[in-house]
């Protein structure tokens, strides 16, 4: 089998803050993402989750050429971005990738209306002639399913989903190959979150786009994508396909995620996890989710483990089909009841 040449790629990313706190001259170090490797292929939709705070919008933007890493590459096509001049850097991911955010209200120029919005980007790039450009904010309201007698309105005139598709019709504007969608659903009603979604699926296939999907809810992420990647206090933790979580999933933090989910059929108690996230300005040795895991030991607080792909072998690349960081993964197919108990009785032994 030919493997696609990624689209796009990280390798040993890292991206470490300055933040002040305690004295006016004292400084930690936030450890925002650590040793990141991911790629996204042509056509391919990675859905990347975890909990608040874990690194997903960390990740997104070093992705998008928004933050240079601390140390590790990034990479478009087999090409370094942040070893590119300025202005080809800003070509090339502001020309061939767009971004949706999290919340339409802020992400638009509320006083611009919705033509000179999406025209922007177009103008910016110096895309076709002006009547082509406006022939193109037409196509792109027709697109998400805008009418057109809301080209001049302002997005404080506008609903909710019709401000989210106004954000994803911009970010179509420029006919990316890459997309990527944080959080694009989380500020809107539930109502209209699954038109949402399902625009971006219909406009994913038709345009036949690179998707990276960042969302906390585990579920959402696990309809829209190919491949799911967890993420833990800055590192990413594992990475399968679609269809292997949760039944196969095998770090127990992707498990604990999948049964915080409340389901319809056969509703279960979640699996109990012990404290709070630990502080990214001072991570715990060796495996990060060790202070919560109920199946941690020693060997957890003294080593980082590696990547080990879901077959037995270790030392995973990215992009393999099922990997994990995890000394003592879940044994595959292992029921979620089964773990609720062995966590709660976890629990209550003494430490």
């Amino acid at each position: 089998m030919t493997i696609p040449q990624p689209l796009i790629s990280l390798a040993d990313a890292h991206v470490v803050h300055r933040a002040r706190s305690g004295g006016l001259f004292s400084r930690d170090r936030v450890y925002a993402l650590t040793g990141a490797d991911l790629t996204v292929s042509a056509g391919e939709t990675v859905g990347l989750v975890g909990e608040s705070g874990c690194g997903k919008s960390t990740l997104a933007r070093v992705l998008m050429g928004v933050q240079r890493p601390t140390s590790g590459t990034v990479s478009f096509r087999g090409r370094d971005l942040w070893s590119m001049p300025a202005a080809e850097r800003r070509a090339t991911i502001g020309g061939r990738a767009g971004m949706i955010f999290q919340d339409p209200s802020t992400a638009l120029n509320r006083r611009l209306p919705v033509r000179r919005i999406l025209r922007d980007p177009l103008d910016v790039h110096r895309r076709g002639t002006p009547a082509q450009r406006e022939a193109r904010v037409r196509e792109l309201m027709s697109l998400v399913g805008l009418p057109e007698v809301l080209a001049e309105a302002l997005p404080g005139q506008l609903s909710g989903g019709q401000r989210q598709r106004v954000a994803i019709a911009r970010a179509l504007a420029l006919e990316p190959e890459l997309v990527v969608a944080d959080e694009p659903t989380s500020a809107l009603d539930v109502s209209v979150r699954a038109q949402i979604l399902n625009l971006l699926l219909d406009l994913k296939e038709r345009l036949g786009l690179a998707l990276l999907f960042v969302s906390h809810d585990i579920q959402t992420v696990r309809r829209m994508s190919d491949r799911v990647v967890t993420m833990y206090l800055g590192r990413i933790v594992e990475e399968s396909p679609a269809d292997a979580v949760p039944g196969r999933a095998r770090h127990p933090y992707t498990r604990a995620l999948f049964s915080a989910t409340p389901g319809l059929l056969g509703p279960i108690e979640p699996i109990p996890l012990v404290g709070p996230v630990p502080s990214a300005t001072r991570p715990p040795s060796g495996c990060p989710f060790r202070t919560r895991c109920w199946k941690a030991d020693d060997r957890c607080a003294g080593e980082m483990p590696a990547f080990t792909e879901a077959g037995g072998e270790a030392g995973g690349e990215a992009g393999g089909e099922h990997r994990f960081r995890c000394h003592h993964p879940v044994d595959e197919g292992q029921s979620t009841r089964d773990l609720v108990t062995q966590a709660a009785v976890a629990a209550k032994e003494p430490s």
